[in-house]
């Protein structure tokens, strides 16, 4: 084997400068002829794809779930195989997928060429692998500086989410569906492509990144404390059960409300409302481990 590929590596993630060496090393010893490149800003990750696109076979992308959404839209055009190394602090896409966080594995499972085609979320004209949402997890993001998640890796999430929690107040939205409305008074709406996100949080219990569905809940609570009792339930995906959660299935969701809300895509706030969502079934191919 002597496949070409792209080597792309966040040097700014949380694992991403220290580890570059480690998997040039790795992944030529595996038979890659790699192709270096590197931006200080994610957002020209799609330029670079799209320059070198005839003359890789592969684009492996080092970082966390920022980064590779930063990429995905070059992906989605060059329908280039996409490889990941899990190089960020929270790592949710190659949870779903089942990439494991050690290098050398994360890059045996590069070497071993399985593709599995997985479906992308898309709102306003913007894909993610993994969630898109608004209300308390965009505070959060607000919150969630490079600094903080450098230096408490993936506990930043619950510490911010802590600080955040006690501040929040419900807004009101209006959720479309087929033929169907929903007025709601919500604190939290999330609208899930992938299993995971946010650190580990599951947005349905038997979501996958392939089944051509996206999975709504929405948390309808009065007063901040209410959602404490959530929290652990969140981690399995099984707080849409629970009194003033609503849970919606779909290919296509609209969401309105009053003023512009922002709306966080795999971490980044790249939208506002109001909000078309909708499912792209089996979009791109990415190396994942064998079932």
């Amino acid at each position: 084997m002597n496949l070409r590929a792209l080597l792309l590596v966040n040097r700014h993630s949380r694992q991403g400068q220290q580890s570059l060496l480690e998997a040039i090393n790795c992944l030529e010893r595996l038979g890659f002829h790699l192709i270096q490149e590197s931006t200080e800003n994610p957002e020209h990750l799609a330029d670079v794809i799209r320059r070198y696109q005839t003359e890789i076979d592969v684009v492996i992308i080092g970082g966390g779930d920022g980064t590779l959404n930063a990429a995905v839209d070059a992906i989605v055009d060059t329908q280039l195989p996409l490889g990941i190394l899990p190089l960020g602090t929270a790592n949710d896409l190659a949870r779903t997928l089942g990439i494991p966080n050690t290098l050398p594995e994360a890059c045996q499972i590069i070497a071993a060429g399985d593709l599995r085609r997985i479906d992308l979320g898309w709102v306003n004209g913007k894909y993610f692998f993994n969630v898109a949402s608004l209300g308390l997890s965009v505070n959060i993001t607000q919150k969630l500086t490079r600094e903080v998640k450098r230096r408490w890796g993936i506990f930043a999430y619950a510490a911010t989410a802590l600080q955040v929690i006690w501040k929040s107040r419900p807004f009101s939205a209006e959720i479309r569906i087929k033929d169907q409305s929903f007025r709601v008074k919500t604190v939290q709406i999330a609208v899930g492509n992938g299993r995971y996100y946010g650190g580990g949080m599951a947005v349905f219990h038997d979501a996958t990144i392939d089944d051509q569905r996206l999975d709504l809940y929405s948390i309808e609570i009065k007063h901040w404390w209410q959602i404490i009792p959530l929290l652990p339930s969140m981690r399995q995906g099984r707080h849409i059960h629970w009194q003033g959660v609503r849970a919606i299935q779909g290919q296509e969701i609209e969401v309105y409300t009053r003023k512009p809300h922002p709306i966080n895509t795999d971490g980044e706030i790249t939208t506002c409302t109001p909000a078309v969502f909708r499912v792209i079934p089996r979009a791109i191919s990415v190396l994942v481990p064998p079932v």
